[in-house]
């Protein structure tokens, strides 16, 4: 087993100073420590027992749609505004650092489905309080979400109470 921890980088003032972000690309770049993300990942998606993997943008989309093949299920996007055609739901966010907005086709969330959320870090849980929103909008069930890395300090599980969270990584 490969201590993910080893492949996260810590940038400095980045986006806005101050902040320190986790860059996971360096374990995207390690074929071996990408394997067994996914595959921890999709191990815990199995559990849930979902139909769907839906994957918050940008970074979300990166490991989500592998994680849902590797649990045997689907994968949906949500996408920034303008970026899906045709009709699409929206609702809008405020982020640690600035305020953004998501939207879903609702065709791909049937009445009913069990959806896993997958975004690469949980900071204050803004975005994935958003997805939920739209899933429940479309009469979906949020049965978990996982990251590869949770920042604990920005408390996002509070906001997330009633959501089942897994991290691969803790700061």
């Amino acid at each position: 087993m490969i201590d993910l921890r080893t492949k996260i980088r810590e940038v400095p003032d980045f986006p806005t100073p101050g902040v320190g972000f986790k860059d996971f690309t360096p374990l995207l770049a390690d074929a071996a420590a990408l394997k067994q993300t996914v595959g921890q990942l999709a191990e815990w998606v199995k559990e849930k027992q979902p139909d769907l993997v839906i994957g918050a943008e940008a970074r979300g989309f990166i490991l989500g749609a592998a994680i849902a093949e590797a649990a045997g299920i689907g994968f949906v996007p949500a996408r920034r505004p303008g970026k899906l055609p045709p009709e699409t739901i929206s609702v809008s966010y405020a982020l640690e650092y600035g305020e953004n907005s998501l939207e879903l086709h609702p065709d791909l969330i049937p009445d009913g489905a069990r959806v896993v959320i997958h975004d690469d870090v949980l900071a204050t849980g803004g975005t994935v309080e958003a997805i939920c929103k739209l899933v429940h909008q479309l009469g979906g069930v949020v049965v978990g979400a996982c990251f590869i890395i949770e920042l604990t300090f920005l408390d996002g599980r509070k906001r997330l109470h009633d959501v089942d969270l897994h991290a691969l990584i803790e700061y």
